[in-house]
């Protein structure tokens, strides 16, 4: 392998390791600055900002990697042709562990990055809407609130769950899953006979 390559490499892994600490450190703290991160990863400061000239840019990153693993997920449920509410079920069986590891996300997109966040979950959000109006025109889902409203709603709960959860690990998956249907309007005894024996 030639120098070059094993550098870009090295580099590649540098910034992957950053970015891993940067959702453990954000997550605990989301004002923790870059020196903070750079510590934590073990790297100084100046190799931070190679990688990423400003906190926006790392916070970019890392919604940029959160909108592509939450969109693939959901690419994959929509194409099931499942029911609207037993996809909705598996989207959030699937994005647990997407929504515990980014859910920082949250916390910053009410801050000052507001705007860029919610910019790159533009696409995510639209997928949530559709598979919302799926289940509103065959009556699985409330309409008393428009497809896009709804969907961020259920969705919003499912993070607000997956950030208290990491106090003590008693609700989990199942019951940010019961919940969100329930926000759908789906009725108690079927959201969750929907969940099954979930953990």
């Amino acid at each position: 392998m030639s120098t070059k390559s094993s550098r870009v490499r090295s580099m590649n892994e540098t910034r992957d390791r950053i970015l891993d600490v940067a959702l453990d450190v954000l997550g605990e703290n989301p004002d923790a600055g870059m020196g903070e991160i750079a510590s934590t990863a073990g790297v100084v400061r100046r190799t931070v900002y190679d990688h990423f000239p400003s906190r926006l840019d790392l916070v970019r990153t890392l919604t940029e990697r959160a909108v592509a693993e939450m969109a693939a997920v959901l690419t994959e449920v929509n194409a099931s042709g499942a029911e609207a509410d037993a996809a909705w079920v598996e989207f959030i069986a699937r994005l647990w562990p997407v929504a515990h590891r980014y859910r920082v996300l949250l916390a910053l997109r009410r801050g000052e990055y507001g705007e860029a966040i919610h910019g790159l979950l533009g696409p995510v959000d639209e997928r949530l809407a559709d598979l919302v109006k799926r289940g509103q025109d065959t009556e699985v889902f409330a309409q008393h609130l428009p497809a896009g409203i709804l969907s961020q709603v259920a969705y919003g709960v499912v993070f607000a769950i997956a950030d208290s959860d990491l106090s003590n690990g008693t609700l989990g998956a199942r019951a940010a899953t019961i919940t969100s249907l329930l926000m759908l309007g789906v009725p108690e005894t079927h959201a969750i006979a929907l969940v099954g024996d979930q953990p």
